[in-house]
């Protein structure tokens, strides 16, 4: 028999392109386990799937159970640190984020970070990670990367991701450069619609394929898509639907040969587009190897009809057999890899690297010390779709350093600046902010508490605002990690007096190339 014509050999070479999430923190629903048994190339762990009562031992026992189905399935999760984390998303991560890594600029920690999150991927059977982001924090009013990158200068972006990349596959869990071609500079979400790049093909060369030529050069094992339009390449298909962008750029000239993955299907950019099925078939026409079908919808319908559509598809000649070979065949191969990593078990001994990145990133400027409990003013911004609801914020580790401190939540909505600091007295007072750049409420909630107290200090856990906005004692956090949250409040409670390292470029100064 002609295998590209055999229904049972197609089925399962498309199957090895799926990797959808689902719900559960003890075992595989009874769907996914036939379909892991049947050549399911991989699954996508989230939030939804760790028992904060068991932790890491919960995820390991899971994993577990995903491959007694099958030994060699793949494992993934999207574990950044900083603000975007499944493992301690009841806590916050105990890594610092892109941002904060940027900041501090060196490359061997920031390996050594990555190294460490490996390692402990490893332990809890998780093979691939949809980390490092090489994307660049162009446009200040982004609403999805942001601190997620490591900066805004291309080539401290490419060392980074470089270092990422090397750091985390020495521990044997592939690496996945994201989101390509690139999505800071645009200034929406490919969560709920679809951003467009306006940027000419020579900005593009010498910004955002910076980061993800040093990734290949790096040998990052996946690179992931990005749904948004390139105006200078396809101006009409998302990168992730689009040949020019996955064949054309990524393909022919930057010459990756690894597996391509999507970033998620169940966003809106995809979903309420062209919906699941069709772009199944496109992103893999196009030249992708793996669909991200995640998600907290996913259900054996969704996953059903992409592979229905797959299928066909080669039945109709819409998809060439040997392009489904080839994708099936990548995941195959980065399985394969994952199965027998060398591991670097030369795991450093001493303080984790996490907390030793964000004792260098979190630094005070002025006299930010409080001599008692003070009363925090949490600024609630709406947390975005990558990062979901985490914990965050000075509060909580500040209680725990300077017992009687109070913590109160402030939204939009209210209450006046007058009402949250009635009762305390002549406490001190601590405004905590994360969307100060892109929400003039919380600016102008800061300047209204500064005329009622002048002595107030703001700790900023997003990149910096303008220091009209921080004042003259504040502290810089590079992201809202629970490990950042901590150096800050010890800064705080400690009775230190720092000041930004002067051999450091000022974040607010720095101009995207």
């Amino acid at each position: 028999m002609n295998r590209s014509r055999d229904p049972a050999h197609l089925r399962g070479l498309a199957l090895a392109t799926l990797f959808p999430g689902f719900a559960g923190t003890s075992s595989p629903p009874a769907w996914l386990a036939g379909m892991i048994a049947e050549g399911l190339g991989g699954v996508v762990l989230f939030g939804r799937n760790v028992n904060p009562e068991r932790g890491d031992e919960g995820v390991a026992a899971l994993t577990a159970q995903l491959r007694a189905a099958r030994p060699d399935l793949l494992v993934a999760i999207d574990e950044e640190g900083g603000d975007v984390t499944r493992l301690d998303a009841g806590t916050g991560s105990e890594l610092p984020g892109g941002a904060a890594l940027g900041v501090v600029d060196d490359v061997a920690l920031t390996a050594d970070v990555a190294a460490s999150l490996g390692a402990r991927l490893r332990a809890c059977g998780v093979d691939v990670n949809f980390a490092p982001v090489a994307d660049i924090d162009v446009d200040p009013l982004n609403p999805v990367v942001g601190v997620r990158a490591f900066g805004s200068d291309p080539e401290l972006v490419a060392r980074h991701v470089a270092a990422f990349v090397g750091g985390q596959q020495s521990s044997g869990v592939a690496a996945t450069a994201k989101h390509f071609p690139g999505h800071g500079a645009t200034d929406e979400d490919s969560h709920i619609t679809v951003p467009t790049v306006s940027a000419p093909a020579d900005l593009l060369d010498r910004r955002e394929l910076v980061p993800f030529r040093a990734a290949v050069a790096a040998g990052v094992k996946i690179v992931m898509t990005a749904h948004i339009k390139v105006g200078a390449i396809d101006p009409g298909v998302p990168a992730t639907l689009s040949h020019a962008v996955i064949t054309g750029l990524l393909r022919d000239r930057l010459r990756y040969r690894g597996v391509v993955m999507t970033d998620g299907m169940d966003m809106h950019a995809i979903s309420r587009t062209v919906g699941y099925p069709e772009a199944g078939v496109l992103a893999l026409s196009a030249g992708v190897d793996a669909l991200c079908v995640g998600g907290e919808t996913t259900d054996p319908e969704t996953v059903g009809s992409i592979l229905t559509a797959l299928v066909s598809a080669v039945g109709s000649g819409r998809l060439p057999y040997e392009r489904l070979a080839e994708a099936a065949g990548r995941v195959r191969a980065l399985a394969a890899w994952a199965r027998s990593a060398e591991l670097d078990d030369g795991g450093a001994d001493g303080e984790p690297a996490g907390v030793r990145a964000a004792r260098r990133a979190v630094v005070a400027v002025g006299d930010v010390s409080l001599r008692r409990a003070p009363v925090v003013v949490e600024l609630q911004d709406e947390p975005s779709f990558a990062a979901g609801e985490v914990p965050w914020g000075v509060g909580r580790p500040l209680v725990e350093r300077l017992p009687g401190t109070v913590v109160v939540p402030v939204f939009e909505s209210g209450p006046e600046p007058e009402t949250v600091l009635a009762g305390h007295g002549d406490r001190p007072v601590v405004v905590s902010v994360r969307g100060v750049r892109r929400r003039s409420w919380q600016a102008r909630a800061v300047a209204a508490i500064r005329q009622l107290r002048p002595d107030v200090v703001v700790v900023d856990h997003d990149l910096p605002a303008d220091s009209s906005v921080l004042g003259e004692r504040y502290v810089l956090a590079y992201g809202a990690a629970r490990v950042t949250a901590e150096a800050a409040a010890d800064l705080l409670a400690g009775g230190v007096r720092s000041t930004v390292d002067s051999s450091r470029p000022d974040p607010r100064s720095v101009a995207p190339g």
